[in-house]
């Protein structure tokens, strides 16, 4: 077992990562920025070093400065979290040749899962469902019209490179691709410093599902189940819940054999998440692969009594799937969570600031997953999410109703918080019927729009 961790990330992820260690006698070493100096992943963690100033390229997307507090700390291994540098195999490879164990897969794999149409390719080699669409990249707009004939509109274009909904366009007739085939591929560009773009048909109302994998380093790879994350604002998830409504037994047995074969197959290594459009017909479709622990991991812990983050350690210390993991392991109940983002609640703007008051709640079946604290501040350099406000229950009706309570039990003071927006959204008729899908905000909107006209109408 490693005797201490670096902890290469920030918030309630890199708080997470140090219960895990805490429970597993290892050793903690938290980087901070400047603007995180009063944080708690600094204030639990058993070493904490600064590595800069507040912007993330200066500090947590400082490789150098990174590796040299590991160097300084004398660390076995990197936990990168999520996001910053969890997806960076160029970051993996310098760990790699500084003996520092990074956990997480190997710096080939992420690459090749990473960019996303070379992740298209391997996963159709390897008999997993995917979209139809284009046969790799687009070298032209022209080509792009002649694949989109092919395919049949409406299609989307996608970033080779993408995340978050840029480089990303539907295209739903011949006319309107040349221009929003330029718009795409700059916008791709900008972001990622890569401008290329590839093409799949567009299904109009899909759900989102994901699969939680974990692979250990013997060749041996597990699916976890799956997890609904169709609520979305702007391709960006506002509630995840675990198992979906539309994944029946069956299909979550051969989705786990089919996961299970092709990601031996490319020599996958810890915990990973493989996301899906589910179309009107109930047929799933690959889209991408995240090479990292999720934001939304701890509905898939909740319904299968697994600590997915230790797990992750324990894989990264050699040891195998057989002696982390039951036998079978089976999906108790229903877990839903609620991202609480520090952000108004209707415009969607950040709402940085100094929390003034902060009650977060508990029960039965009640998880929050957090950094922040009363006095504490919110910066305006980093992703909004403060929290995450997990519940369980035997079914969906009892998470739900858990889920409502305590929303209202979460008393955040100070800054504007997304807590409002989730308690319409449990009280809403489709969402509690789980009839949703990938568009279900934007109908959601319009909706509050009506109501409020015809109040202020009344």
């Amino acid at each position: 077992m490693f005797r201490k961790v670096l902890i290469a990330n920030r918030g309630e992820i890199a708080l997470r990562v140090i219960c895990a260690c805490k429970e597993l006698g290892i050793r903690t070493v938290a980087i901070y920025s400047e603007a995180d100096r009063h944080s708690l992943h600094v204030r639990f963690a058993d070493e904490a070093i600064c590595i800069g100033p507040p912007r993330s390229a200066d500090s947590y997307l400082n490789v150098p400065a990174v590796i040299s507090a590991a160097e300084i700390a004398d660390v076995d291994a990197i936990h990168p979290g999520y996001g910053l540098l969890s997806e960076n195999a160029n970051f993996a490879e310098v760990c790699r040749a500084s003996n520092i164990k990074f956990i997480g897969p190997p710096p080939d794999v992420t690459r090749l899962m990473g960019e996303k149409e070379r992740a298209r390719q391997t996963m159709k080699k390897a008999k997993v469902p995917i979209l139809p669409g284009s046969d790799g990249i687009l070298a032209s707009a022209e080509e792009a019209l002649e694949w989109a004939k092919t395919v049949g509109f409406p299609v989307i274009l996608k970033a080779k490179a993408g995340g978050g909904g840029r480089g990303m366009r539907i295209i739903r007739t011949p006319e309107e691709l040349p221009g929003l085939f330029h718009a795409a591929s700059t916008e791709a560009a900008n972001a990622f410093g890569n401008g290329e773009l590839y093409m799949e048909k567009f299904i109009e109302r899909p759900r989102h599902i994901e699969f939680q994998v974990l692979a250990d380093e013997h060749g041996n790879v597990v699916s976890l189940g799956e997890r609904e994350c169709s609520i979305q604002r702007r391709h960006q998830k506002l509630i995840e819940e675990a198992p979906s409504l539309k994944v029946t037994p069956k299909i979550r047995e051969e989705m786990g054999k089919t996961l299970k074969r092709s990601l031996e197959a490319v020599g996958y290594q810890n915990a990973g998440t493989v996301e899906f459009l589910m179309d009107e017909d109930g047929k799933l479709y690959f889209i991408e692969m995240n090479t990292r622990i999720q934001v939304e991991h701890p509905v898939t812990e909740l319904v299968t009594g697994l600590d997915l983050v230790k797990s992750q350690l324990l894989i990264a210390a050699g040891e195998k799937l057989g002696s982390i993991l039951p036998d079978v392991v089976p999906i108790r109940g229903h877990a839903i969570e609620c991202r609480i983002n520090a952000e108004h609640p209707e415009k969607f703007t950040p709402s940085a600031g100094k929390i003034t008051a902060f009650n977060v709640p508990g029960g039965n079946g009640v998880r929050v997953d957090t950094a922040q604290y009363s006095e504490g501040v919110v910066p305006p350099y980093y992703d909004s999410l403060i929290a995450k406000l997990i519940t369980h229950g035997k079914d969906r009706e009892e998470a739900m109703n858990r889920m409502q309570r305590a929303l209202e039990m979460f008393v955040v003071q100070g800054i504007h918080t997304t807590i409002p927006l989730h308690q319409k959204i449990f009280a809403d008729p489709e969402f509690r019927a789980g009839e949703f899908d990938t568009k279900f905000m934007e109908r959601f909107f319009e909706r509050e729009k009506e109501r409020n006209h015809q109040a202020n109408g009344a």
